[in-house]
C-alpha cells in the first residue's frame, strides 16, 4: 500500500508556472502508474495527466498538451507536473493518484486508480 502527499501548489499569475509534487510513502512507487486529477468545486473530478511506471509513457487531457509535463524520480518515490503557462481556468484542487500497475495503456480513469492524496490548491489570478 502506498500513501500519497502532494506539494508546490500556491498562487500564480497567468502565464506564470508552478511545479507540484507527489511524494510517496510506505511501498515503492516503482511499480505504479501514476495520474494527476484536478477538480473545481461543483464540479466532477477531471483527468489532467498520467505516467507509467517506468516514465517512458505519458498521457495528457487535451487542455493541459504542451503547457504541462508529468515526469517521475523512482529513487526519490516522486512524481512531478511541472505547469506552464498557467491560464485562469487552471485553478483547482490538484490531486496525485497510483494504481499498482505494469501494463499499458495508462490508466485515464478516476476508478482505475485505488491511492489518491489530500489534493494541493492551484490558483491562477489573471
Amino acid at each position: 500500500q502506498v500513501q500519497l502527499d502532494e506539494s508546490g501548489g500556491g498562487l500564480a499569475q497567468a502565464g506564470g508556472s508552478l511545479r507540484l509534487s507527489c511524494a510517496a510513502s510506505g511501498d515503492t512507487l516503482y511499480m505504479y502508474a501514476v495520474a494527476w486529477f484536478r477538480q473545481i468545486p461543483g464540479k466532477e473530478r477531471e483527468f489532467v495527466a498520467a505516467i507509467n511506471w517506468a516514465g517512458s509513457i505519458m498521457s495528457y487531457a487535451d487542455f493541459v498538451k504542451d503547457r504541462f509535463t508529468i515526469s517521475r524520480d523512482n529513487a526519490k518515490k516522486t512524481v512531478y507536473l511541472q505547469m506552464n503557462s498557467l491560464k485562469p481556468e487552471d485553478t483547482a484542487l490538484y490531486y496525485c493518484a497510483a494504481q499498482r500497475r505494469l501494463s499499458l495503456p495508462v490508466p485515464r480513469a478516476r476508478d482505475e486508480y485505488d491511492y489518491w492524496g489530500q489534493g494541493t490548491q492551484v490558483t491562477v489570478s489573471s
